[in-house]
């Protein structure tokens, strides 16, 4: 009996007291003058972190991020499948998804080819055209792609200097780091980059094996599309044209030419390390605006956002 009482003692020492002291200590930490005291010192941080995260929210849902379709399976919700084999009970099967818009149910040498040139695959069976309307749908997809990535981004950089600039106990971000960003004030933004991703799927018949391919839009493979694109609609040369690609390359030239600072108010990197800036058309493409260098500025976010799809003032 009293070794069962020694063994009982010693498993709630492991498991339930150290939960119960850390839970006191957490307590304590947060309602001390010190963490009060840093907490109400970098408000004005903690605010624009927010404004910043509430920003992010709306390039999320206010941007494009579809591009192509694939068009097997189209009507495959007018049927229903049964897998009726003896031996089914056996394994679990490979099933194709045949009614994913993302995902093109095909032989395995295509999934192979797609896998050795992705960019040639992804235009045939997905439907993405060789012609300029659709070399301007990549570019905004791109745009959205590029000002979401460096926004979350940003969000994170802003994150971590809050965390540092507080370094609370090692055991507080460990355990209850969202805690501690709650009771700084930090609205945490779960927004990610829903970057549009397109698979190349092989099912054999029996369902015994499936390879796939799988072509992520992130921001590299949108300009490499954008250059193929551009080579074979001879894009430079069109009556509409005579204009840069709209890719990060000429993003970041920008930028660098505005000397990373905002046209409108002058802020700058070298004054806010963490300034959120973004490239603006300043006649925008709704309008007719071009992605040449002349209609293309640098503005922070908060600029940028006050300006939406304005025409500037002469």
């Amino acid at each position: 009996m009293e070794i069962l009482l020694t063994i009982l003692l010693v498993v709630l020492a492991f498991t339930v007291l150290p939960p119960a002291i850390r839970s006191i200590r957490k307590r304590r930490y947060f309602a001390s003058e010190e963490f009060l005291a840093q907490k109400n010192a970098i408000t004005s941080v903690v605010t624009e972190h927010n404004e910043v995260a509430a920003y992010t929210s709306e390039i999320r849902s206010h941007g494009s991020y579809r591009l192509g379709a694939s068009s097997t399976g189209a009507q495959a919700h007018l049927a229903s499948f049964q897998n009726t084999s003896n031996y089914n009970y056996r394994r679990d099967r490979n099933v194709a998804a045949y009614n994913a818009p993302n995902v093109h149910n095909c032989s395995l040498q295509v999934v192979r080819n797609a896998s050795a040139d992705p960019l040639k695959y992804l235009m045939k069976y997905f439907n993405i055209k060789s012609d300029e309307p659709t070399l301007a749908d990549v570019e905004r997809l791109g745009e959205s792609i590029a000002r979401l990535e460096d926004a979350v981004s940003n969000l994170h950089q802003r994150e971590a200097d809050i965390t540092k600039s507080i370094n609370p106990p090692a055991f507080i971000l460990k355990h209850y780091s969202d805690e501690f960003m709650a009771h700084v004030g930090v609205d945490l933004s779960p927004i990610n980059v829903p970057y549009p991703t397109y698979f190349f799927e092989y099912v054999s018949a029996g369902g015994n094996s499936s390879q796939r391919t799988k072509i992520v839009l992130d921001t590299r493979t949108i300009d490499a599309l954008i250059e193929v694109l551009s080579q074979k609609i001879r894009f430079r040369k069109s009556a509409a044209g005579q204009r840069a690609l709209m890719t990060a390359r000429l993003r970041t030239f920008i930028k660098s030419r505005d000397n990373h600072a905002c046209r409108y108010c002058s802020v700058s990197l070298a004054a806010e390390p963490h300034l959120l800036l973004e490239v603006d058309h300043v006649i925008p493409v709704s309008k007719g605006g071009l992605s040449t260098p002349d209609n293309l500025q640098t503005l922070c976010w908060k600029c940028n956002r006050r300006k939406s799809n304005k025409l500037p003032v002469v």
